[in-house]
């Protein structure tokens, strides 16, 4: 990681920070959406898709500056497989740290929201992994890894917050999985035996499609943008402790 970085304990803050909103966002909105629409599977889906949506959008806008807001170990992984050529992205202890922070913040997250809605913490028994769930799982990943190293290979890193927003939210509704993409957030989901929750038998699958699904965004990144190593430091949003003023 170049110099001009943040301290690694600031940017681990704000990893932790970061993806416990998240969690928080999708399995309190979750919880929200089972108790007002309790009959209507599809409008619950609906109202915690918008949540999700809104909040990602915001929160990589707040800790993109300091973390640039990976909020997930899959993209702290790809930084680094990336940034080896050319010694940009994270670097191992980076990976390991961002990595932890990401599923402490997860597990927290989900805690945070069941105490929100006094629904008490418990392992899910939600099981969900289908054949069709993991192929989800490796379509959703894949596509979120090339939609953020292309924004940021071609200098459109501006845009992340409300792409990734957006991808986000349409992969809820066109990957069967409703696009978890994200070990630490399927790991943060087991503690929730609400709508958001997933069964701990179900994770080992989850998460090795989501291994598969960064291997193949990786390989497509790499033949459509064969530029992108140049860009790690850039993702999801460029953070640097320098500041400008006009």
């Amino acid at each position: 990681m170049t110099s001009h970085q943040p301290p690694l304990w600031r940017r681990a803050v704000a990893e932790l920070l970061g993806t416990g909103l998240l969690v928080s966002i999708v399995v309190g909105s979750g919880i929200a959406a089972q108790q007002l629409s309790p009959n209507d599977v599809g409008l619950q889906l609906l109202q915690n898709s918008t949540a999700t949506v809104l909040g990602l959008t915001v929160l990589i806008l707040v800790f993109g500056p300091v973390s640039g807001a990976h909020f997930n170990p899959v993209i702290s992984l790809v930084d680094w497989v990336l940034g080896r050529r050319s010694g940009t992205g994270l670097t191992l202890p980076d990976l390991g740290t961002y990595a932890v922070a990401q599923t402490v913040g997860a597990i927290g997250g989900s805690v945070v929201a069941n105490a929100m809605f006094e629904v008490g913490t418990s392992i899910s028994v939600k099981d969900r992994a289908t054949t069709g769930h993991l192929l989800g799982e490796v379509v959703a990943t894949a596509g979120l890894v090339l939609l953020i190293f292309a924004l940021a290979t071609t200098n459109r890193g501006v845009l992340a917050a409300p792409a990734v927003g957006a991808y986000i939210g349409a992969a809820y509704w066109f990957t069967s999985s409703t696009s978890f993409a994200n070990p630490a957030v399927t790991v943060g989901r087991i503690f929730s035996d609400t709508f958001a929750g997933i069964a701990p038998a179900s994770v080992p699958g989850f998460v090795a499609a989501q291994l598969i699904g960064a291997a193949v965004g990786l390989g497509l990144l790499v033949v459509l943008f064969p530029s992108a190593a140049r860009s790690a430091d850039d993702v999801v949003l460029a953070h640097s402790s320098e500041t400008t003023t006009s």
